[in-house]
């Protein structure tokens, strides 16, 4: 018996294996269909996928062979592999001075035909063979070795298409990890600003209080300045503190609420607005679902459509009708509309549709994102249509 050599190229070799993630993972069903065939179409009563790492070939599948690895010395495949670029045809090993007195030839199983394609990578790293053995010489015909070759090439494609998905998984779990951590860092951070901003806000405003009739035009202009910077900026951190305590608060449980509750929270809220126009067609007397989310997301969508309203009377009309399954809430308006190009974008989280509302302000793009991870949390979903110059319609669903 000839041992076989190890080819010149064997690290670089070796770490190409361990790249794939496959030694010593369960039997899968498409390499096992890929062995099956292969038998089949040679007429032999083996075939395995063989792998060939430091002082093993281990078989990713094997059909007719109630074995999982054999030393690499004994191989045949270890032999194959150090012509990436031919098929190793062994007519019968009995009279082949490689294998003559190999143990798999002398005693189990017995082998005395061998056919391997070594299973080369892009590289041209050959990881191990596809193979058909059997216990007695055979010939195999042109057919069934170009169909022997064409099979070796879909179990690199299988392969391919492993260490792909498990690089894309890999990836995944990274930009998953660096999210968590740059949300971490944004809710420590606003949490962190709060205090001092609040400071800032508080003494700006008894500084105006107390010594306006002190302060010049110009002093008086750049106070308001911090004011108005203060204002927004505190609305921005509390929005992104709200925004973020939702990963880690309790899971909503479902509370009804009465149509009529509804109705009277929203007029009330609203009642000072007088250039709004409510109106409602609520079905159901009783909404059987998550009560506070509904009216948090109903304030959140009537406040924008009053904040972003252009026509002298803002109209917005509030319906909720139930299905068999969900309740279906829509919340119209008549405003200036959305621009198609934030279609995509605006329940992202600082995405906003327009850089002021009507009284001047900017908004920070937080609302609309608390509004679909809350609605995403009980199991909802949010969509809106929108015409420009005619108006917005939000359409979302509340699990019944």
């Amino acid at each position: 018996m000839i041992i076989p050599e190890r080819p010149h190229n064997e690290l670089d070799r070796l770490r190409a294996l361990r790249s794939y993630n496959i030694l010593d993972t369960l039997s899968e069903k498409e390499y096992d269909q890929l062995t099956a065939i292969s038998s089949q179409i040679c007429g032999c009563s083996i075939s395995v996928i063989s792998l060939i790492d430091e002082n093993r070939q281990w078989f990713k599948s094997s059909y007719g062979l109630n074995v999982a690895e054999t030393e690499r010395q004994v191989a045949f495949c270890a032999h194959a592999i150090n012509k990436p670029n031919e098929m190793l045809v062994v007519p019968d090993a009995r009279l082949d001075e490689r294998f003559h007195d190999n143990p798999l030839v002398t005693g189990d199983p017995n082998l005395a035909f061998y056919a391997g394609v070594p299973l080369v990578n892009e590289d041209g790293m050959a990881l191990g063979t596809l193979c058909v053995l059997d216990n007695e010489p055979k010939t195999l015909s042109e057919s069934q070795l170009l169909a022997l070759n064409a099979l070796a090439h879909q179990v690199m494609i299988l392969l391919e298409l492993r260490r792909n998905k498990k690089a894309l998984e890999d990836k995944l779990q990274q930009e998953k990890e660096r999210s968590k951590e740059l949300e971490q860092f944004a809710f420590i951070a606003a949490h962190d600003l709060k205090s001092p901003l609040n400071g800032i806000v508080s003494m700006s405003e008894l500084l105006m209080t107390t010594h306006a009739d002190a302060l010049s035009p110009d002093g008086i202009r750049m106070l308001s300045s911090i004011q108005g910077a203060s204002g927004q900026l505190a609305s921005l951190i509390n929005g992104l503190l709200d925004y973020y305590r939702l990963d880690t608060s309790k899971e909503d449980t479902k509370s009804p609420v009465q149509r009529d509750e509804i109705q009277s929270q929203l007029m009330e809220l609203f009642a000072s607005e007088s250039s709004v126009d409510l109106q409602f067609s609520i079905q159901p007397p009783v909404v059987n679902s998550y009560g506070p989310v509904l009216l948090q997301v109903l304030l959140n969508l009537v406040s924008n459509a009053i904040k972003y309203g252009d026509k002298p009377i803002t109209s917005v009309h509030i319906a909720i009708e139930e299905t068999p399954s969900v309740y279906i809430v829509t919340v119209g308006d008549n405003g200036s509309g959305i621009d198609d190009k934030f279609r995509d974008k605006l329940f992202e989280l600082f995405a906003t549709a327009a850089p002021t509302d009507r009284y001047g302000k900017r908004g920070n793009g937080i609302g609309l994102a608390i509004v679909k991870k809350r609605i995403a949390r009980i199991g909802g979903s949010i969509e809106f249509s929108s015409q420009q110059g005619i108006g917005t319609t939000f359409k979302f669903t509340l699990p019944r």
